[in-house]
């Protein structure tokens, strides 16, 4: 069934470890499960592709039952329709780009192919590497490729372990684009697990946290990263994002509008031009909100969004406080000095203007 909730109920106890979560995730888009090492996000994954059979767990995908430990059924791996990425690309190191893909596809019926390999070697952008050997690419075309090589076994689930976490940044930005392309133009849900936040809120429409074998948090992304009694809003590059569309460029100064969902309200961000009504995702981080009593006309920050404050919480840093926000229904999270929340008397149910820098959005 298309689009239907990925049900994951499992319990599974190892020496010095337990995991007893309880899941319902969208059947599209991106699921995140983010936590720190040890918290359970591995195994979760592995639990879905039947690499580690829970004690006791019920898995359903796209209505089909992959484990009801109560009625004693578990289908094998090879029998799960999903893709599985590695950290590590793990490609057939004797054959080449072409043949290491065309591994997958032959084996899937001509009847069930949802994904042509035309169509994966774009979305990648490995159509100049077909005749390569691994040994010949770099550390993001090989990953590009094991994505490439999952995506033609036309999953109903496609699961993904850290993509990125061998690689180094500027690796990371070069395979970032091609994920954020899989998002928007495949239908497959996609569980992705990383412990990198900038990842997470980049890619993800629907988050869960994971500490110790629980589940801490469950929800969509942008409630979810603006949640106060959540660890992610201590973090340094705590952020927000917003799914916004385009209503205006100015190309004399490659300033997107980008309005903000169900609001009048906007945010300008610096960017190449997109058609009107394009979707544009963009990250505000935590610390480039600062917050005012009234609305600074004449200044260099070309954001001034009029808001109202839900509630404080302390921060990381004893000097610092963190606040929610509200802008007209898209949650903001702003950190400033515990001194100029005293002094501007910031409470909740204050109303004030959240200013941001342009430059400082991420879109």
């Amino acid at each position: 069934m298309l689009n239907s909730p990925i049900t994951a109920r499992l319990r599974l106890q190892k020496p010095g470890f337990g995991l007893d979560v309880d899941l319902q995730l969208p059947g599209r888009g991106v699921s995140a499960l983010f936590g720190p090492s040890g918290s359970g996000k591995t195994t979760c994954l592995r639990c879905l592709a039947g690499l580690e059979r829970a004690d006791e767990a019920y898995i359903e995908v796209a209505g089909e039952v992959w484990q009801d430990s109560a009625r004693g059924l578990f289908v094998p791996p090879h029998k799960r329709r999903l893709g599985y990425v590695f950290q590590e690309a793990s490609l057939f190191e004797h054959l080449s780009v072409r043949d290491n893909l065309l591994y997958g596809w032959k084996r899937v019926p001509a009847a069930q192919r949802k994904v042509q390999m035309d169509h994966a070697c774009a979305l990648l952008g490995i159509d100049g590497l077909l005749h390569r050997r691994p040994a010949e690419l770099s550390g993001g075309e090989r990953q590009r490729v094991g994505i490439a090589r999952a995506l033609l076994t036309s999953p109903g689930l496609l699961l993904m372990d850290e993509p990125l976490a061998a690689l180094d940044s500027a690796r990371k930005n070069e395979i970032l684009p091609y994920l954020e392309r899989l998002h928007q133009e495949l239908q497959i849900p996609l569980v992705y697990v990383s412990h990198a936040q900038g990842e997470v809120a980049r890619l993800a429409d629907h988050l869960v946290l994971l500490d110790n074998g629980q589940v801490r948090a469950n929800g969509p992304i942008g409630a979810t990263l603006a949640r106060l009694d959540l660890p992610l809003a201590l973090q340094d590059d705590a952020s927000v994002v917003i799914d916004g569309l385009v209503r205006q460029f100015a190309p004399s100064f490659d300033l997107l509008a980008v309005g903000l969902p169900g609001s009048e309200l906007q945010l300008l961000v610096t960017h190449a031009a997109l058609p009107t009504g394009s979707p544009l995702r963009v990250a505000v981080q935590a610390r480039d909100i600062s917050l005012s009593l009234q609305a600074e006309h004449q200044s260099s920050i070309l954001n001034r969004l009029p808001v109202t404050i839900n509630a404080l919480a302390e921060a990381a840093h004893t000097a610092h406080v963190l606040v929610s926000l509200d802008a007209d229904g898209t949650p903001l999270l702003a950190r400033i000095t515990r001194y100029s929340a005293e002094q501007l008397g910031i409470a909740p149910g204050l109303k004030v203007w959240a200013q941001i820098k342009s430059v400082a959005v991420v879109a």
